[in-house]
């Protein structure tokens, strides 16, 4: 007898006729050989039919035989649905219900022979037993014993009329040959439904998945997707080899749960019973479908690896996977019959060649290729571990190696915490929203604050969604990463977006952890930390240095600045000189966090707006350009063709992984950076040079490759920290890959020559940081620059002498000497001396854009350091400014009055008292520090500066009222107090307390509620408090006590910001002269004085005598106590009256010393 192959040896009747051309012995051995398992199997299968197509418990009857030997007693069970076919039926032929109730069954007939009464269990069935023809002795009448049958009759099986035809087994009961177990298995299955109910919770007939942990559920819990990879080929078409190569990459690399099935180890078990019959054969493919099916809805991607030749069958599995909502691929491995012969790994075709083998799919038995596969692979042109790497490619692309549910395009991945972020507030609620923060408490943001406010609310930190709250500073600080559960499997969802718990924790910790290496924090100072308590919102305002308000933070959630702490975490090293430690080092002493809501874009308005888009808009970018992969390239510095030639090579390398297009995302950082980093407008424009240069020079990038976009993150300088960040957030706008050199992210100390960090652990830590996935690294590699071909690439060690090493310091040096393009063809050896560049180095408008930077780079107002607002102040409209405003080059004057401070009048033309004229400096809520100039002419209104000249901003908190000078005025720095304070040499300044802000360069009408009198630097400086006539408050605010009652708790909010709104810059505080306001009266007596003093200072004609007033009513004076006398000077231009007065000075020489200082008083006094 031949051995078992593991072939199909028939064909079924519909699509297959039997084969008629074999002898008579062939086919003899051909049939036995076929249906020898086969019998034992079927004997099973039909007494699981018998037993499970009974139904009841009826009286057992004797059931005759025509063999003298026994007669057996078996249970008869009435049923609506029996039937008793008329003599001559087939037993086991099929036949439909019957209308009407069946006839009852023939008495029980004796026979001859004794019989022994056996009692036989009940079994119900739903097929009446058919009599003998010959009688039964009923069991009462006798006294022999009987034997019971073993073997049921089956409704649907040919019983065999010939016991003694040799294909007949199971004691000539059944005619294998006779019995169509496809026909069988099709009738079973259209008695039952296609659902069993499995739970209450489901219909009949419907899906029963109600009844399971929802599957996107488990697939999250699991981090992968169930699915199914349906392996289809003739045999030795690498089906398994290539199935086992991707299980163990999947398991052992990436810690997937996988299995695989085949032919081998479903015949051992689930499919021991079946043949290589067609019948067999779909019931075969069936079966593995369902199992598949019910694995991958598991989780598990399964790997099935079946010959599976017919078309018909492939496709109902595919619709069961369909129905079920689970992911199907269909892959053929597509491999030629002669290829297929030289490879026979178990010696079929060998087998099949020498007749041993008939009927062998491929060659004599049909194979159905087909006609849509989702992958096909033609293993004889690809090696094993190519052929794996394409199914892998396909299972990452599709998003089935990660839990969640697919975000993003195919190829990309998704945005860290599987969340995509965008916190821009829709425009259906931009006015509503803008309402509600106008009443809000307002938070100062620094230019640095405002680059990383849009870097959370354009979804560059996913996933979070606010300034860190202490927990997650916590976590950032001691882990580089933080734990979150976006699907609320442990019950952690939405830990960080709540207000930290340090005592209840839950019973799980969240279950996925994502990198988040750099704190993203917001300092405050306790003067915002006491108006957010007080005022109990639970919301707050952020406002820019230049009073726009930007966004809404929810919740806030108020600590501790633990500056040391982070510093010491975050970098490693205490650097008090690194920019950026200053940076923290100089915020407020508490951190403010809570969650976002952007009211707007963010706009720099810059000229570099066009390269600034979000997380998602730049993943639609890519999936516009069929991006399958992303991979990143972050510059701070101008692209070389050395950076143009790693980014093409990186590539090229991924297009050998597999990938059909990767893009190439050049990714300039745009937020802060220190001072001698080459700024952004440059590196932009130099950018936009070597995409318009193209493949046309070496130096050039194919823009329908690239895509070129701003990334909005502040430079930190934290090494092996911060580039964690860098790759993380990239991750998060759909890159996969980040190219990665020495030394990312460092610098050298301030405090000697070294580097601050190792120039290889950046790249070491990012290779094994936790939470960044399967965010894959690009390393640099050395290029120099090769004479030969004017080419920058990796050097070749047989040629040396042909390459040329060009460093950053060495272009930096060419550039400022302003080198011209060598020739090519003869590039010297000491560019410096011969003052030239390689043609190749950079592509030419871009080198022209980097000599105008370093030639010139001492003019700041022409570059753009990093993104900074630039926007239009907020401003009177009969007024004119130049220059940029929040730089020191801003000028305002006004349209009518040469000088704001000479030529406006005191007060305007009005009958009532106690109203000023009142120049707006700085509009409330602005925080950059603008003064009247009282050196250039037309004393115009521009930035004040540090001692540094850089521009001088309020860092306190924002500002809550209007600031500026009453005209006219002028705080003599001569006059001074018995505690040796003058003035300020500077008009009198006033603080308009309404409920709005005043445009800058606007003059407004102000009713005089008081002053305060602070001591600032040793100089005394008055600050007139007054409200705006046309302010809602105006009509019942008329004194300091008015005011109070109706604004309780503002008095002390100015008093408090008077005293210490220069500490926040580290200076001491400002004391005040008393507590409480002054009257009405004794604010007008001030006025009164400073503006005599002005009228001194300006008067350019010859002497005229002044009166300092005597104490006003109430015993108030403006310099010195309320007993202070009349004091009387004399103010000549033409002659010095050297006259001593109680101050201990000639006064006279005084004011005009002062006066030659100023330039053009004005023309108010003349007039």
């Amino acid at each position: 007898m031949p051995k078992y192959a593991y072939a199909p040896l028939s064909v079924d009747e519909r699509r297959r006729k039997p084969h008629d051309n074999v002898s008579d012995q062939e086919r003899d051995e051909s049939l036995l050989n076929e249906r020898m398992p086969m019998c034992v199997g079927i004997c099973v299968l039909l007494a699981i039919v018998y037993v499970l197509s009974r139904a009841g418990a009826p009286p057992a009857v004797t059931v005759p035989s025509t063999t003298p030997v026994v007669s057996a007693t078996v249970p008869v069970v009435s049923s609506a649905s029996s039937v008793v076919p008329p003599p001559g039926t087939p037993a086991f032929s099929f036949q439909p219900p019957p209308s009407v109730p069946p006839p009852p069954l023939p008495a029980a007939v004796p026979v001859t022979p004794p019989v022994v009464p056996v009692t036989t269990p009940v079994v119900p069935v739903t097929t009446p037993v058919v009599p003998a023809t010959t009688p039964v002795v009923p069991a009462a009448t006798t006294t022999t014993t009987t034997t019971a049958v073993t073997t049921p009759a089956i409704r649907g099986a040919p019983q065999s009329s010939n016991p003694q035809d040799p294909q007949c087994s199971c004691d000539g009961l059944v005619d294998p040959q006779n019995i169509d177990m496809g026909a069988l298995r099709q009738a079973a299955f259209a008695r039952s439904p296609p659902h069993i109910i499995e739970c209450a919770q489901a219909e009949a007939g419907e899906s029963q998945s109600a009844c399971h942990l929802p599957s996107a559920k488990r697939f999250e819990a699991l981090k992968q997707k169930g699915a199914t990879l349906w392996m289809t080929g003739c045999s030795g078409a690498g089906k398994t080899t290539i199935a086992t190569k991707l299980e163990e990459v999947l398991v052992k690399m990436y810690g997937k749960h996988v299995y695989r099935l085949d032919g081998d180890n479903l015949r051992t078990g689930l499919n021991r019973d079946l043949t290589f019959t067609s019948a067999d054969r779909a019931e075969s493919v069936r079966r593995t479908g369902e199992l598949a099916t019910l694995f991958a809805d598991a989780g598990i991607i399964t790997l099935v690896g079946l010959i599976s030749p017919y078309r018909e069958d492939r496709d109902l599995v595919r619709k069961r996977h369909e129905d079920s909502g689970i992911p199907f691929y269909e892959i053929f491995l597509d491999v030629p019959i002669d290829e297929l012969k030289n490879r026979d790994p178990k010696g079929q075709y060998a087998r099949v060649e020498s007749g041993e083998l008939k009927h062998f799919t491929c060659i004599d038995d049909p194979y159905e290729e087909p006609l849509q596969p989702e992958i096909t692979l033609k293993t004889h042109e690809l090696t094993i571990e190519q052929s794996a790497a394409i199914l892998f490619h396909r299972l990452h692309t599709d998003g089935i190696l990660e839990g969640a549910p697919k975000l993003s395009a195919p190829g990309l991945p998704n945005p860290d915490g599987d969340e995509i972020v965008d916190l821009h507030v829709p425009d259906n609620l931009k006015a509503e929203r803008q309402r509600e923060a106008e009443g809000l408490v307002k938070v100062l943001l620094t230019d640095i604050d405002l680059n990383w406010l849009q870097v959370i609310g354009e979804g560059w930190a996913s996933p979070l969604k606010g300034f860190m709250r202490e927990g997650a500073l916590v976590q950032t600080l001691h882990f580089n990463s933080i734990l979150v559960d976006p699907f609320n499997l442990t019950g952690n969802s939405g830990m960080h977006t709540r207000q930290t718990d340090f005592t209840n924790f839950q019973e799980r910790p969240p279950p996925t952890r994502v990198s988040m290496s750099v704190p993203i924090t917001l300092s405050i100072t306790d003067f915002t930390k006491r108006n957010i308590e007080m005022a109990k919102q639970g919301a707050v305002a952020l406002v820019t240095r230049s009073g726009q308000t930007v966004a809404i933070l929810r919740d806030p959630e108020i600590y501790d600045n633990r500056k040391e702490e982070i510093i010491t975490r975050m970098y490693g090293a205490m650097d008090v000189g690194h920019p950026y430690i200053k940076n923290i080092l100089s915020g407020g002493d508490f951190l403010l966090g809570g969650e976002i809501e952007l009211l707007d874009r963010i706009r720099y308005n810059d000229g570099l707006d066009q390269w600034r888009k979000t997380a998602k808009e730049l993943m639609d970018e890519f999936q516009a350009k069929g991006a399958d992969t992303v991979y990143a390239f972050q510059t701070r510095n101008p692209t070389h063709a050395g950076h143009a030639y790693l980014m093409r090579s990186a590539g090229e390398d991924l297009k050998a992984k597999g990938y059909s297009n990767p893009i190439l995302w050049l990714s300039p950082l745009g937020g802060w950076t220190k001072e001698d980093d080459v700024p952004l407008n440059v590196r932009i424009r130099q950018h936009e040079e070597v995409l318009n240069a193209g493949m046309t020079h070496p130096g050039g990038l194919d823009p329908e490759k690239t895509v070129m976009a701003i990334w909005p993150s502040p430079m930190v300088y934290a090494g092996p920290t911060e580039v964690q960040f860098h790759a993380k957030s990239r991750r998060s706008a759909g890159a996969s890959y980040f190219v990665v050199g020495r030394d990312p992210a460092g610098m050298k100390r301030s405090d000697r020559d070294e580097d601050l960090y190792h120039g290889d652990h950046g790249r070491y830590v990012l290779q094994y940081s936790p939470g960044l996935g399967d965010m894959k690294l690009l390393s640099f590699v050395k290029v120099m620059y090769d004479i030969s071909d004017n080419v920058m690439k990796t050097p070749d060690p047989a040629r040396m002498d042909d390459f040329i090493s060009i460093s950053g310091t060495k272009m930096r040096l060419l550039a400022r000497n302003g080198a011209v393009p060598c020739a090519p063809d003869n590039i010297p050896t000491d560019l410096v001396e011969a003052n030239c560049i390689p043609s190749g180095f950079m592509v030419p408008k871009g080198w022209e854009g980097v000599v105008d930077y370093y030639k010139n780079v001492d003019q700041k107002d022409k570059w753009i350091p990093w993104s900074q607002p630039r926007v239009e102040p907020y401003r009177a409209s009969d007024t004119t400014t130049v220059g940029q405003f929040l730089t020191t080059n801003f000028r305002l004057t006004h349209n009518t009055y040469p000088s704001l401070w000479h030529d406006v009048p005191l007060a305007p033309e009005t009958n009532e008292a106690n109203i000023i004229n009142f120049i707006t400096e700085i509009p409330m809520y602005n925080a950059a520090k603008m003064e009247v100039s009282k050196e250039e002419p037309g004393n115009p209104i521009m930035q004040d500066t540090n001692k540094d000249g850089s521009p001088r901003f309020y860092s306190y908190g924002v500002p809550f009222f209007n600031y500026g000078l009453v005209p006219q005025t002028w705080e003599d720095p001569h006059l001074k107090s018995p505690e040796g304070y003058g003035g300020d040499n500077d008009p009198l300044d006033v603080m308009e307390v309404g409920t709005r802000p005043l445009a800058m360069g606007s003059i407004t009408p102000c009713r005089v509620l008081g002053s305060l009198e602070l001591i600032d630097d040793g100089e005394t400086d008055h600050k007139i408090i007054c409200i705006s006539t046309s302010d809602p408050l105006a009509a019942t605010v008329h004194t300091m006590a008015d005011f109070e009652a109706r604004r309780p708790g503002y008095l002390d909010g100015l008093k408090d910001w008077l005293k210490r709104y220069k500490t926040s810059d580290g200076k001491a505080e400002n004391s005040l002269a008393q507590e409480e306001p002054t009257s009405v009266e004794q604010a007008m007596g001030i006025i009164k004085e400073c503006s005599e003093r002005w009228m001194a200072l300006c008067n350019p004609t010859g002497a005229t005598t002044t009166t300092t007033p005597a104490a006003p009513s109430g015993g108030f004076s403006l310099y010195g106590s309320a007993t202070s006398s009349a004091t009387t000077t004399t103010a000549t231009t033409a002659s010095v009256v050297s006259t001593d007065n109680e101050f201990g000075f000639s006064l006279e020489a005084k004011i005009a010393g002062e006066a030659d200082d100023m330039v053009e008083c004005g023309r108010s006094w003349e007039e």
